[in-house]
């Protein structure tokens, strides 16, 4: 039982650090980064975030080193 506990503090202290980025990155002035790739033609838009999705991986894979150091 003390197992399903842990998990549950894990979810819970995960689901907070996840509403604090988004009320954060709310407060950011554009969602554009820039490497990020826009193309606007005469009837269709393009985004691609290139420099966002980098960005985005070297960030989650910090924290997936570091639950895995922690979890050894």
């Amino acid at each position: 039982m003390a197992d399903f506990g842990r998990i549950l503090v894990f979810f819970g202290l995960a689901a907070v650090v996840v509403g604090v980025v988004l009320m954060a990155a709310g407060r950011l002035p554009s969602g554009r980064l820039p490497g990020d790739i826009v193309y606007r033609g005469k009837n269709t838009t393009v985004y691609f975030p290139l420099a966002t999705s980098v960005v985005v991986s070297m960030v989650l894979s910090v924290l997936l080193y570091v639950v895995g150091r922690w979890k050894r």
